[in-house]
């Protein structure tokens, strides 16, 4: 068993009553459920996980091994495609991604970010399946279009482009650790964009860097 595993019965063979197709999205349902009701990762038993999604434990072991796994496939249930980024403007394109990251990780998700951030120490293995699965993409999308906006001299070019993306993710998952029953202003991701982009556009006359 791999270190930090959560341990659970051997997964049974293919004897026995099929697997009902819709048991594995009730199952991820009902975690995202519980999550949202303020459970943390200790307390999601499977036995309470598998009442939550009306189905039997062994539905759950069937699919699952243990709770580490079905977390994993929790996270990857949110892992959905970005926004189409058309590539003419740098400031849409970021206003888009910031926009997908406050209704995605940020939104829903955001309980999960939470219960995660609050417990990386205990379980790294769930934390860096978060960053790999939802924070990574769309964290090199955001550098390719700054990037871009480096290139068509929009954007300063002595930056450091990883802090200058912080800088507009930072406040929307501030937001999203911090404010959890706060709806942002529906102007949020733009206003972020123009803040940024103002701070950081080329001064007139200066020397290149």
């Amino acid at each position: 068993m791999a270190a930090g595993e959560w341990p659970g019965p051997a997964a049974p063979g293919r004897r026995g009553r099929p697997r009902s197709a819709a048991a594995g999205p009730a199952v991820i349902e009902a975690v995202l459920r519980l999550v949202e009701d303020g459970a943390c990762p200790g307390e999601l038993s499977m036995e309470r996980i598998a009442r939550e999604a009306g189905v039997g434990k062994a539905t759950v072991y069937r699919r699952w091994p243990g709770r580490t796994a079905l977390m994993r496939d929790v996270l990857r249930s949110l892992d959905v495609p970005g926004p189409p980024l058309d590539g003419t403007s740098v400031r849409d394109d970021l206003v888009a991604l910031l926009e997908f990251l406050r209704r995605g990780p940020a939104g829903r998700g955001s309980a999960l970010l939470r219960t995660l951030a609050g417990h990386a120490g205990a379980r790294p293995e769930l934390w860096a399946e978060y960053h790999d699965t939802l924070v990574r993409a769309r964290h090199e999308a955001l550098l390719a279009v700054l990037r871009r906006g480096v290139a068509n001299g929009e954007i300063r070019t002595d930056r450091d482009l990883e802090t200058i993306a912080d800088l507009f993710t930072g406040p929307v998952l501030a937001r999203a650790l911090l404010h959890e029953r706060t709806e942002p202003p529906g102007s949020l991701s733009a206003d972020l964009v123009d803040l940024v982009l103002e701070g950081v556009r080329p001064v007139a006359g200066a020397a290149a860097g």
